[in-house]
């Protein structure tokens, strides 16, 4: 799928779910802004409050690209604010705060993902702007929330609150230090989901009570959230390492002729099909293979070779698609080329092409993963530069002329 491209087009005259919604994002890094940035695809109009002279410090992040202006453009950034208006405005000066509070009665939402208290400290907090908007959804994303935490100064970032809610422990190995593995974005985006849950709650019950309300979410609550396993199976009196894959039933990589794809068998009836696929009946009566415990226990030394002796002449595709078939879970290692090249990704529009201006080719941005029947899909339009939009945003919603603005301007309130 390409920027200004549309996936349904017949689907277009059911309009978006979010047409008419606006959302005024005080907003940085990855959080709050793919949770704006998904609000957007839905059909909210999202408009982005950033520091005049160095933006969304999502910019500064590396790796990094040169926009059409030739400020140096981070990948947090380019990956999280597709659809979005840019208006440059300093909240750190007394007339910008004053026109942000002429523009909060006009939004649906106000959206900010800073740590608890520094809105409030700029007298922008969720109480402050729903004296002048009572019907107004507050979002907040904070490291540990807006209320109750011992933790509220704390800084985070998602690889501190995904420790602490116990998702590296399961997988340490005895006198070794836990596994920090930073593969993607699992506490930023589930925060970000959450967040849009709750900003969709609370505007249907604004849609009842007339009352705005402030949603509150916790990265470290979104990860206690998603971790869900330890503290479940530790209750029930089991240690921390029941909830690693792999030790119990069997869920490992394997390797095929051109890379590694993944196997997970939880139930006997899937185990005993596993075995007679790879050529091993007889584990059928194995008593090393009597429990789910056994499975794991003896997947490197017994199913490994096997399985991997008969996977050595497929592709994983080939692979999987046998198991498969046979009712066997199983699915390839993807290297980033084979998302791209994935008849699946492309078919649902999961990777939108941006054009970029410092290269030919272009980058892939994920694209949205709600889809509904009734809903086209785009078009996107690329990451605004910064205040790009802050103009036509202060011209549309609050009625300024050029004069004004242009001297809103020349004292550095806007850019």
């Amino acid at each position: 799928m390409r920027v200004g491209e549309v996936r349904h087009p017949e689907r277009a005259a059911w309009g978006k779910p979010l047409d008419g919604v606006r959302v005024l994002a005080v907003e940085q890094m990855q959080a709050l802004p793919y949770a704006t940035q998904l609000l957007a695809h839905l059909g909210a109009e999202v408009v982005k409050i950033e520091p005049p002279e160095r933006g969304d410090a999502g910019r500064a992040s590396l790796p990094a690209i040169t926009d059409e202006d030739g400020r140096t453009v981070g990948a947090t950034y380019l990956r999280n604010n597709l659809s979005k208006q840019s208006l440059a405005l300093d909240l750190r000066s007394e007339e910008g705060r004053a026109l942000f509070l002429r523009l909060v009665p006009h939004f649906d939402v106000v959206a900010e993902n800073f740590k608890a208290g520094a809105m409030e400290r700029l007298g922008l907090g969720y109480e402050a702007l729903a004296k002048l908007a009572p019907g107004l959804v507050y979002a907040s994303i904070s490291g540990f929330g807006h209320e109750g935490s011992p933790y509220a100064d704390w800084p985070a970032y998602a690889p501190v609150a995904e420790a602490m809610a116990g998702l590296y422990e399961p997988s340490r190995r005895p006198g070794e230090p836990p596994p920090v593995v930073v593969a993607g974005a699992l506490g930023d985006i589930s925060s970000a989901l959450f967040a849009v849950i709750g900003i969709l709650s609370a505007l249907r019950q604004r849609e009842r009570t007339g009352e705005g309300q402030q949603v509150d979410v916790a990265l470290y609550d979104a990860m206690v959230a998603m971790s869900d396993m330890p503290p479940f199976f530790w209750s029930m009196g089991l240690p921390p390492e029941f909830a690693a894959p792999g030790n119990i039933a069997i869920c490992s990589a394997f390797a095929a002729s051109d890379g590694w794809f993944v196997v997970a068998v939880f139930r006997e009836h899937q185990f005993e099909r596993l075995a007679r696929a790879v050529g091993h009946p007889e584990w059928c009566d194995d008593e090393r293979f009597a429990t789910r415990e056994g499975w794991a226990a003896h997947t490197d030394s017994v199913v490994r070779p096997a399985l991997e002796a008969w996977a050595r002449d497929k592709t994983r595709l080939e692979a999987c698609r046998a198991l498969c078939e046979l009712g066997i879970a199983a699915g390839p290692s993807h290297r980033p080329e084979d998302l791209e090249r994935d008849p699946h990704v492309a078919s649902r529009g999961m990777l939108i092409e941006v054009p970029r201006p410092d290269a030919e080719r272009p980058m892939r941005v994920v694209g949205n993963p709600v889809k509904l029947s009734r809903v086209a899909e785009g078009p996107v339009t690329p990451c605004p530069r910064l205040g790009e939009h802050s103009d036509a945003v202060l011209r549309r919603v609050l009625d300024l002329g050029d004069a004004e603005i242009a001297a809103l301007r020349e004292k550095g309130v806007i850019a």
